[in-house]
């Protein structure tokens, strides 16, 4: 909301005149959820990082693998920004000669899933309420050893963070690995190649 503040100098006297400032709020910075569809090429993937870099905008969490047409790499990118910047992104994405397309799937209806491997180490008292505890969460336990207990979940971000916090209480964290957000639009549309 646009207005006007009063400020003044601290250990001014009341009869000191006011100052009036203009606030004009920045735009609103959101987190995006950016799919790329890009040619299996070398030098592909650090072309689209070096158009974030050289603006100035950082990459939260970046995922990378081949679709079902191996000459077609799916990128799924977290970052921030306002819808202003968000659409500068895109529209320098899609000049990129190794994007063949792109879709900020925040704006749409999208299913987002994140994986994370915790390696643990778990006193042995306390085993069997870890066990518990990821599978009541939908994780598994993919390594029981005392001291490399390692389980894995896949769900929302939120979810991991709170995962990752709860055990972190339980046992004492010795590695966490995690893949960074990837998402898939609710859409009739799919985002893929069509030949």
């Amino acid at each position: 909301m646009h207005g006007l503040r009063k400020t003044g100098c601290l250990g001014a006297r009341p009869q000191n005149p006011l100052f009036w400032v203009a606030i004009h709020p920045g735009p609103v910075s959101m987190r995006h959820i950016i799919a790329i569809l890009l040619q299996n090429e070398a030098g592909a993937l650090s072309r689209v990082a070096g158009l974030f870099s050289t603006r100035g905008y950082n990459i939260e969490s970046l995922s990378v693998a081949p679709t079902d047409d191996p000459t077609v790499s799916r990128l799924t990118l977290v970052t921030t920004g306002s819808e202003a910047v968000m659409q500068q992104i895109t529209n320098q994405l899609n000049k990129l000669v190794d994007v063949v397309s792109t879709e900020d799937m925040t704006g749409g209806e999208h299913l987002e899933r994140e994986l994370v491997l915790l390696k643990l180490k778990v006193r042995p008292e306390h085993t069997d309420g870890v066990r518990g505890y990821v599978v009541r969460t939908g994780g598994r336990v993919l390594d029981p050893a005392t001291d490399g207990f390692i389980v894995e979940l896949t769900a929302s971000e939120m979810e991991i963070n709170a995962f990752v916090s709860d055990l972190a209480q339980q046992a004492e964290l010795l590695e966490v690995v995690r893949s960074g957000a990837l998402g898939i639009g609710r859409n009739a549309r799919p985002l893929r190649v069509v030949r």
